[in-house]
């Protein structure tokens, strides 16, 4: 079925036929399902099915002459593996990934390390903005990504499934949650992105208000700038909640493709906004600085099959003892400030749409049992 299909049908029951036919709407989503095979730090092994950012979702444009048109999106998330599901409850944590900050139970559901809650998602929200664009570029309102997680999206070939690089340590928790305090989906925000001046583009994302949470009168923002020509791109970053006192976060990263190799890597350093995204305190308080990420990755191409592999390592640059407790005794601290993690996978390309994977993760905590985690999925994108 065409994509633009079923959307001009709603508009038409929805408006009794009228300017249905003009509706630029299209529908696109992805599924990815895996099955994971954990060992965790605690001596636990769990199999489980995981649905990672599986999502359904619409956007569209009308041209309003003069080349300016009016854009919109509207992205959902969801999880096949769960009927009607609770949105929070206590459970027995089984992977951590320390930065990465997700810990993944035998439901395939995300854990917060710290406390013991997890969330399972029945239907939530993603990007959901509107704007302009034109050739000024283009401006959102609503929801959507920091110009910071953007560019790390760019450096991730295993991006939104089970074994993407924010997950397991290579890239910070900059890159994920939601909110308006340096997380990666910025609530509350305007964006604006350049057009390319042969390569180059610059984009900018701000706060027009903070968390409900947040206790200051603050207004994050951010800024980035890349250059994509040829195999060579390059970016650089800037993001501050704009909290008082250690409040950013820097980033620089590179990616260099010649015919069927391609080699990049990407560092982060802060002034204790990793640490507080890390502590789960964005917006709330500024516990350290100090914190950097860094990973290093390549790809070979050969027809349909790709084989990527990847070394990153991290510390939270705490300057305080952020220790964790380790279910079942909630006595029981391990203090993780630094880890390693690296990972291997390979893919499949069915078609265009369809991709396989399988792949190894290796994260090994300071002070603490390493994790192992295999993994095998497919991803279908519509």
């Amino acid at each position: 079925m065409n994509k633009k299909l079923l959307p001009t049908m709603v508009g038409a029951i929805l408006t009794g036929g009228m300017a249905a036919a003009h509706a630029d709407v299209t529908v696109f989503g992805q599924i990815d399902e895996s099955i994971n095979r954990i060992d965790n730090y605690v001596g636990d092994s769990d199999t489980s099915l995981i649905c990672t950012t599986c999502s359904l979702g619409f956007k569209g444009s009308e041209d309003l002459g003069n080349g300016l048109k009016a854009i919109f999106k509207l992205d959902f998330q969801y999880n096949i593996n769960q009927r009607n599901p609770k949105k929070t409850k206590k459970v027995k944590a089984t992977k951590v990934t320390t930065s990465g900050g997700s810990v993944i139970t035998g439901l395939g559901t995300t854990v917060n390390f710290k406390t013991g809650i997890e969330t399972q998602s029945s239907i939530t929200d993603r990007d959901q903005w509107v704007g302009l664009a034109g050739n000024f570029g283009q401006v959102t309102v609503g929801t959507m990504s920091t110009v910071y997680k953007s560019h790390g999206a760019m450096l991730d070939p295993v991006y939104r499934t089970v074994a993407q690089g924010r997950d397991i340590g290579l890239q910070s928790l900059l890159h994920s949650g939601k909110g308006a305090s340096g997380q990666g989906r910025n609530t509350n925000a305007v964006r604006y992105d350049s057009p390319s001046w042969n390569g180059l583009k610059f984009g900018a994302n701000y706060t027009v208000n903070p968390d409900s949470n947040n206790t200051q009168d603050d207004n994050g923002y951010g800024a980035g700038i890349s250059y994509e020509n040829g195999g060579i791109l390059v970016f650089a970053d800037y993001l501050t909640n704009d909290s008082g006192g250690d409040d950013e976060a820097m980033k620089l990263g590179a990616k260099y493709t010649l015919n069927n190799f391609a080699i990049f890597g990407q560092y982060e350093w802060d002034k204790g906004l990793i640490t507080d995204a890390d502590t789960q305190t964005l917006g709330q308080t500024n516990t350290g600085d100090g914190a950097d990420v860094w990973f290093a990755g390549a790809t070979y191409t050969m027809g349909n099959n790709m084989l990527y592999a990847a070394y990153g390592q991290g510390s939270d640059g705490s300057t305080r003892d952020d220790t964790i407790a380790v279910p079942p005794a909630a006595n029981n601290k391990v203090d993780i400030p630094e880890y390693k993690s690296w990972e291997v996978v390979g893919t499949h390309s069915f078609s265009k749409r369809t991709l396989a994977y399988l792949g190894y993760v290796y994260v090994d905590p300071d002070g603490t049992s390493d994790i192992t985690h295999y993994t095998l999925g497919v991803k279908h994108t519509f």
